[in-house]
């Protein structure tokens, strides 16, 4: 081969690397200039400690093309056999209307937005999650509802702890699972209970009021198929002053009369099956409603209704107060993400569908079913059940025989229990699937006609489903259910709310700590091939071969990246990953028999989510101080350390440090952990600066979670998706969670779940394994390394203007930086929020305000960024710094002044009425860049406090809407 030709390959090798990384030569090469260093690995040399970089590169193999990447997964994709599922359990084929695939799953407006934490430029995903809302309440039939949760499994977790916080019965620590809820939810809520040190009971439903009990969860209708009147079990556990939780089946619940109806205090479920392709398990938007007393304890994220500056309907996230952010440990919940592209989805979906759309597909999908039954009782086969919804459960003596023929025709059955199996019928099942079940089960020449059936079912009537239970009243009557039934319709509604939303593909989103960078397309095209997309997360294994490549390929490759011996990829979130860690250091303790260590030491510094981890691994939190400097003080963890050493379990610190730098003392901090016997749990939120350049692994740690959707270009969605697998050393490799349904290799059996499915969300694990094949060894080392330069070039400029908070070695920060706010606000009376709503009217979203410091702001450029993109913003700090200038000057009067009054909303520049000491066209065009790609917030400044005093967490009423 001739040295051009292998030229030529290499660049076409890294012809990826150069398009995820923002800054071309020439811009690196100003940023280094500006610097004062001749090259980028003078600066890693000035920045990075030498006793943690890594002595050898990384082994993930070389870079590959775009076309070679997407050609190789396709072809192992293919190894994936997509059945038929009946499987059910939780999880059902669905159709996803092709309006709503591709554009809002498979459009960067909705999949790289963040979380709306400033809702003025996030009207459009709010008003989509109020309508998740606003359905949760119409199906449910209860008064508050959150805007989606993790999975069905999870949920139910979640309000087994609401259960216990509310419940009267104070002295009972024992909560009921009736034995027939899905297996995987019987498995997520018992590892939960065994952290919080509850008892679980698992028995049959009607045995619950036999227990002293907090609270007890049932099935709606059962894993099994069957359609029970619950109102006196339900009515039964309050009488024992206990919480009756059900877990409901969305589809069905337009059939089948609201558990809130029934009485229930709690309900919960997946929304998979609005539209969400089942994806091997995830992700999948969980839904969770609730009775209003109980508001203070819902889990999860709340969307309201408030007010804005000049009197309009605003949403935003309402109750902030209540999350782990803030609460910390005292928090109702460790989630710091929701499933909001997922929820989105499944809203559009009841949008797109209507009442009577949604209607016709679930009396379709019961009609299937009661064809299905008649026929096979009328050829003598038993079934369990003498009501359904969607699935029957087959009482068999040729079980075996029944499913080797349906795999012989590409068709999975359920098969739990011995001498039965299931057949959950969807909106997918055909007449002629139907023909096909009568052959797999009956055998071939059997004489049904499925026509003759059905009009004998039609012509007689159901009763499959309790007259009692039947739906009598009007669901999703608000008008957004009812105006967008035609594609051109959605279409417009989709993209109207769209443009409400600065997302990823308007401007760089700088969040400190959340590393929002390029999520490439070419990552995200295979999430919905088929092969990857319609996969049941219980089928066979042999038919998720292509699966089990792909994830054995990742779990390698983050191996290596990480320094640990091990990874679980089931933790479908970065707080699960925490979690699951701490339960896997927790079980270490335990089987050396050290059950009593149970004391975990948090720097003051930490992510809210630790805190809340620990106290949900029933932890006891010691806060350690930081010194002057951001870093740990060492002297008060080597004191704290030594009061608690006999009990001493981990502690749990972020590296870089949550203040944007590289702590000298990385290693003696773990080692004095190790020396009194306790675990190094680090968290993976600031990873995008080590990846290639060091790891938790060499550096000392013993488990770390790795966020996908941050570090590995998993994108935020809006609020979530999120993926947070857990690397371990060995020594913790056996406690990694495991699963009821499907056995995860490697972890000791018994080890219970913390996801509903193995994989967690297997669907989107695919984005992380093209980042990582696409930019390879070479090129994850370039990535971190152009994020610390890209860090270091904005501070270098801001600094010439504001304070930086914290520095490391040689003045330099790792890959984001503080901005101290609070001299500028004491001259002033300008706030750190003034500040994050004027860089709206200038086209960006804020960075992340008054973490880990009040009255900061903390900025990540992230390597994705070009250095004209991180100049546009640096010049509009640079302008916003002139504003406050002219505040502190008297030009301004602090009540006179467009920060105070940002965001400006085109209705509020246009209006009739400017009595502002600035221009109109100041006021939305305060630099001429902003001219060429203006963003107008659709909103003015909203009203937190009036929306927490006056809650209103679903649509508002029709003549509102009308007005």
């Amino acid at each position: 081969m001739s040295n051009a030709k292998s030229l030529e390959e290499l660049e076409q090798k890294q012809d990826f690397i150069r398009r995820h990384i923002g800054p071309s030569p020439a811009q690196v090469s100003d940023m280094l200039s500006a610097l004062e260093v001749s090259s980028v690995q003078e600066l890693i040399d000035q920045t990075v400690p030498a006793s943690i970089r890594l002595e050898q590169p990384l082994t993930v193999g070389q870079s590959r093309t775009e076309v070679e990447t997407l050609s190789y997964l396709k072809s192992v994709a293919s190894k994936n056999k997509v059945f038929k599922s009946y499987i059910g359990q939780g999880y059902h084929p669905t159709n996803v209307p092709h309006v709503i695939l591709r554009n809002v799953l498979e459009n960067p407006g909705w999949y790289t937005a963040y979380t709306p934490y400033q809702p003025e430029i996030a009207q459009g995903r709010l008003e989509s999650l109020l309508n998740f809302q606003t359905m949760t309440l119409d199906l449910t039939g209860l008064d508050l509802a959150s805007a989606s949760l993790l999975d069905e499994s999870t949920a139910a977790a979640e309000a087994m702890g609401l259960a216990k916080r509310v419940s009267k019965a104070k002295k009972a620590n024992a909560f009921f699972i009736a034995d027939d809820v899905h297996t995987q939810t019987i498995d997520v809520v018992t590892t939960r209970a065994e952290q919080f040190g509850f008892e679980i009971i698992v028995g049959k439903a009607e045995d619950a009021v036999n227990h002293d009990i907090f609270g007890a969860l049932f099935q709606y209708p059962t894993t099994s198929g069957e359609v029970v009147d619950i109102t006196d079990l339900i009515a039964g556990v309050q009488s024992k002053k206990a919480i009756a939780c059900v877990a409901a089946d969305i589809m069905s619940l337009l059939l089948l009369k609201a558990p809130g109806k029934l009485g229930a205090d709690v309900v919960l479920g997946s929304a998979q099956r609005f539209g969400v392709p089942m994806g091997y398990g995830g992700p999948h938007a969980a839904f969770f409603a609730t009775r209003d007393a109980y508001k203070r304890s819902l889990p999860g994220r709340i969307i309201g209704v408030s007010k804005d500056r000049l009197g309009n309907d605003a949403l935003r996230m309402a109750m902030q107060t209540r999350e782990q952010h803030i609460r910390r440990d005292k928090a109702n919940s460790n989630i710091c993400t929701a499933q909001v592209l997922l929820a989105n989805m499944a809203a559009f979906y009841a949008v797109y569908h209507g009442p009577q759309g949604l209607k016709t597909i679930a009396q379709r999908i019961h009609r299937f079913a009661d064809i299905l039954a008649s026929g096979l009782k009328a050829k003598g086969i038993a079934l369990k059940h003498s009501t359904w919804f969607d699935t029957l459960t087959v009482v068999s003596d040729n079980k075996d025989d029944v499913i080797a023929r349906a795999i012989a025709k590409g068709v999975n059955f359920a098969t739990n229990h011995e001498g039965e199996y299931s057949i959950s019928v969807s909106e997918t099942t055909t007449r002629a699937d139907i023909t096909e079940l009568f052959d797999i089960i009956l055998g071939e020449g059997h004489g049904l006609s499925v026509d003759a059936i059905a009009a004998d079912v039609e012509a007689n009537g159901s009763e499959s489903i309790p007259a009692s239970l039947v739906r009598d009243d009007e669901v999703l009557t608000h008008p957004n259910f009812n105006s967008y039934h035609s594609e051109t319709d959605m279409l417009r509604y989709i993209k109207r709310l769209e443009s409400k939303d600065l997302s990823l593909n308007h401007s760089m989103i700088s969040l400190g700590s959340c590393t929002m960078k390029l999520n490439a397309t070419a990552e995200m095209i295979p999430i919905t091939w088929p092969e990857f997309a319609n996969l049941h997360p219980f089928c066979p294994l042999d038919q998720a071969e292509g699966y089990q490549i792909m994830i054995g390929e990742l779990h390698d490759w983050l191996v290596n990246i990480t320094g640990y011996d091990a990874v679980s990829l089931q933790p479908n979130s970065g707080a699960q990953g925490e979690y699951a860690g701490l339960i896997a250091i927790r079980k270490y303790h335990e089987s050396r028999g050290d059950a009593h260590r149970n004391v975990c030491l948090i720097p003051s510094s930490a992510h809210g989510t630790n805190p809340a981890s620990a106290q949900m691994a029933s932890m006891k939190i010691v806060v350690v101080n930081c010194d002057k400097n951001g870093n740990v003080d060492m002297a008060d963890l080597k004191t704290k350390a030594e009061e608690v050493s006999e009990n001493l379990s981990c502690i749990m610190i972020t590296y870089p440090s949550t203040h944007g730098v590289y702590e000298e003392t990385i290693r003696e901090i773990c080692d004095i952990i190790h020396e009194h016997g306790g675990q190094v749990y680090m968290d993976g939120a600031n990873m995008n600066a080590q990846v290639g350049v060091t790891s938790p692994g060499f550096i000392g740690s013993d488990v770390s979670h790795l966020n996908l959707h941050k570090t590995f270009c998993i994108p935020h969605g809006g609020g979530g998706p999120g993926v947070g697998p857990i690397g371990v050393k060995s020594h913790l490799a056996p406690f990694m969670p495991n699963h009821s349904v499907i056995n995860v290799p490697g972890t000791n059996i018994g080890n219970g779940a913390v996801s509903a499915a193995p994989y967690g969300s297997a669907a989107i694990l695919p984005i992380s394994w093209a980042y990582i094949t696409m930019m390879g060894s070479e090129g994850l080392k370039q990535a971190t390394e152009m994020a610390i330069v890209n860090a270091n070039y904005l501070t270098h400029e801001l600094s010439k203007h504001f304070p930086i908070l914290y520095r490391g070695r040689n003045n330099r920060v790792a890959h984001e930086c503080i901005v101290d706010l609070r001299p500028l606000k004491e001259q002033s009376g300008i706030t750190e929020m003034d500040v994050a709503k004027r860089l709206q009217d200038y086209g960006f979203h804020s960075p992340t305000m008054s973490f880990p410091v009040a009255g900061t702001l903390m900025i990540e450029p992230t390597e994705s960024e070009s250095k004209g993109e991180i100049d546009r913003f640096i010049e509009a700090m640079v302008s916003i710094k002139g504003e406050i200038e002219k505040v502190i000057s008297g030009e301004w009067s602090i009540e006179n002044n467009p920060l105070v009054f940002a965001p400006h909303t085109q209705g509020d520049v246009l209006g009739n009425e400017w009595d502002r000491a600035y221009d109109r066209f100041y006021a939305a065009f305060p630099v001429p860049a902003v001219a060429k790609n203006k963003f107008w917030p659709t909103v003015t400044r909203i009203d937190d406090v009036y929306g927490d005093r006056n809650l209103v967490c679903s649509c508002p009423a029709v003549e509102t809407y009308r007005d």
